[in-house]
């Protein structure tokens, strides 16, 4: 027969308030890292991958014992939410990570609109954030708690200009195309400095709107100027794709290059063999990626259906940034670990890396990335050009 106890009142309470305790200092153990993205739209593709890098990093450092502080050992947890890449629902992002969830360290943002809706708070509240939008008003000493974790039109525009630049000596004259936002402003301004610093006259500089699904209107017009090459800059890869294949409509059969071009399957859904020859400023060929670079691109294929690309390898990047900067500070207090970011090397996607960018920012606050040129042949992408930041 099996004995049963009875515990007395007090020794009840004593125990319940103990596994209170236990649960309260497991949760303790527990830092959620913020995630901005588009979960939806042209730019769900991005947000989606970005999610699992995020994911499966977090699950790096956790299966290798966390991240160590003061003789604590502290797990990552990604907490993400559809910023639909526009400044209200970034705002509302904002709200709901910082204020509501009490994230102190934001792993990733996407979207200069989205990113700066998020930045307004986070600087004021003491929050760490990483943003992969390309907006230089949105760097620098003035805001301590915000780090770069992809390469801007700073970093990529003039490498991969003067490169298809040199492979296509006799382009002379240019258009160019963004999206109507802050990141296609912010693009513009690089991308037309960098053709004129080349040598090739912009005719045109044309904007749309994001969410538009006819093409055909902004394509007759980009055409009309019969541009040797056509830089879409800012541009989603399916919106690319879209435009491509209405220009190749139209007769035009000129020299393609997307800045933000991420990746083929995007450009391929959309465009099909329109966007033949194209070269591309954040993609990354299989054909160069190591063993573990592969391994974590099959993952991204699995949860998006497309390969891996640098918006997305900056949020694998930014977890295990944010793990140094903790271990380098001995403390989890955001502006402890922002003081330490800027000299501390850490275990990226690329290999060990660091930051840097004082020279054009004004801090060190800019992931020290390579700048990798890649062309469209057929369905795969080559590596043509590489450049170390």
């Amino acid at each position: 027969m099996r004995a049963t106890f009875h515990l007395p009142a007090v020794l009840k309470i004593a125990a319940a308030a103990s596994v209170l305790t236990a649960a309260n200092l497991g949760a303790a153990q527990t830092i959620k890292l913020g995630l901005s993205v588009p979960l939806s739209g042209a730019g769900a593709n991005w947000g989606k991958g970005s999610e699992w890098m995020c994911a499966q990093a977090a699950k790096e450092v956790n299966a290798a014992g966390g991240v160590k502080v003061n003789g604590k050992a502290y797990q990552f947890e990604c907490v993400t939410y559809d910023n639909k890449y526009n400044a209200a629902e970034g705002a509302k992002v904002a709200q709901a990570l910082v204020a509501r969830d009490g994230v102190k360290f934001v792993a990733g943002s996407i979207g200069v609109a989205p990113a700066r809706a998020l930045q307004s708070l986070t600087e004021r509240r003491g929050v760490l954030m990483f943003t992969a939008a390309w907006g230089n008003s949105m760097k620098g000493p003035k805001f301590p708690l915000t780090f770069s974790q992809m390469n801007s039109p700073n970093e990529i525009a003039e490498p991969l200009i003067t490169h298809v630049k040199k492979l296509h000596p006799n382009v002379k004259t240019v258009a160019i195309l963004n999206p109507n936002d802050a990141t296609g402003q912010e693009t513009e301004k690089v991308a037309k400095a960098a053709w004129e610093k080349n040598g090739a006259k912009v005719l045109v500089s044309d904007w749309y709107e994001r969410g538009t699904s006819e093409f055909q209107p902004i394509a007759a017009k980009l055409n009309a100027a019969r541009p040797d090459l056509i830089d879409l800059a800012s541009t989603p890869p399916a919106d690319a794709g879209l435009i491509f294949k209405e220009l190749k409509s139209l007769g035009w059969n000129g020299v393609k290059v997307v800045e933000v071009g991420t990746g083929a399957d995007g450009l391929l859904a959309t465009g099909k063999d329109a966007v033949e020859g194209a070269y591309l400023g954040a993609a990354v060929a299989l054909d160069s990626m190591t063993a573990h670079q592969k391994e974590l691109n099959e993952g991204v294929k699995k949860a998006t259906g497309e390969s891996t690309n640098a918006i997305q390898i900056g949020f694998y990047d930014a977890v295990w940034a944010i793990k140094a900067a903790m271990e380098k500070a001995q403390s989890i207090e955001p502006a402890d670990v922002a003081k330490a970011m800027p000299a501390v090397t850490f275990k990226s996607f690329y290999g060990e890396t660091g930051f840097g960018g004082k020279d054009v920012y004004g801090s060190d606050q800019q992931m020290r990335l390579p700048v990798i040129i890649t062309k469209l042949v057929g369905t795969n992408l080559q590596e043509v050009g590489r450049v170390q930041k």
